[in-house]
């Protein structure tokens, strides 16, 4: 990002951030308002940070819970009965009437439901763990996108400048996979993704199989290990057929 050499204060991004206590008084920039950057804005925030947070993209927040159930384990649940519009519709309603109105607060929702992006995109809706509380009474500052840099600090793109201490990134993990997994079969170089598309993303050859990369969520996730444990307990079989098979032959 332009101006980052000259910027003075410290860079990290949150797969690095380990605890708030060493920013305490200090003020931090977090730039990115998925889970991780309204955790680490929360735990900055309780440890005496002056916290900001760049918000550039539309985003869902939900409760974690709807009327005790953990809101995850309830969408699953109604999926398994409703259209996917509708657990959306009942979601969204929840969240209006716990959380409130966060659209006045610079927390803008797509038009799209949260599940509906989730299975289409592989984006997740954040859980609010107690961050949207401090933006509310203004503990933490809702920021435009950063422009560019400063010495002190950044510029945002409605001409604001303002000095921080550190910038913390909570943007997007890659995945590593192909740097240490020598498979270029299977995973494609440029993004650490199986090369084949959900639902043929988790089986390689030579008995390698990955889980986990479907961008579906938990549910994507349970669908490959379903099909993994399948397809071992198939060889397994098939294996101990022949050995019978041999012995039967041998005897």
């Amino acid at each position: 990002m332009e101006g980052m050499d000259a910027y003075r204060g410290a860079v990290m991004h949150t797969s690095s951030y380990k605890k708030g206590d060493e920013f305490a008084g200090k003020k931090v920039l977090v730039v990115g308002c998925g889970n991780s950057g309204m955790e680490v804005s929360l735990d900055l925030c309780n440890n005496g940070a002056a916290t900001s947070m760049v918000i550039r993209d539309k985003i869902h927040v939900l409760p974690r819970e709807i009327l005790g159930i953990s809101t995850f384990g309830l969408s699953v649940f109604l999926l398994k009965w409703f259209p996917i519009k509708w657990v959306d519709a009942m979601l969204l309603f929840f969240s209006r009437l716990i959380l409130g109105n966060i659209e006045k607060y610079g927390l803008r929702r797509p038009k799209i439901g949260p599940l509906q992006i989730k299975c289409s995109t592989g984006k997740t809706p954040v859980l609010d763990i107690g961050a949207l509380r401090k933006i509310k009474n203004g503990e933490i500052k809702v920021v435009p996108a950063i422009d560019c840099f400063t010495e002190n600090g950044v510029a945002f793109v409605d001409g604001c400048r303002e000095d921080f201490d550190a910038v913390i990134f909570a943007t997007g993990y890659k995945s590593n996979v192909p740097s240490w997994l020598k498979e270029e079969e299977f995973f494609s170089e440029s993004d650490g993704f199986p090369r084949k598309a959900f639902p043929h993303s988790w089986m390689g050859s030579n008995g390698l199989y990955a889980t986990g990369f479907t961008k579906r969520g938990l549910l994507g996730t349970s669908y490959d290990a379903a099909m993994i444990a399948a397809d071992i307990a198939r060889r397994w079989t098939n294996a101990l057929a022949a050995a019978a098979d041999h012995h039967h032959h041998h005897r």
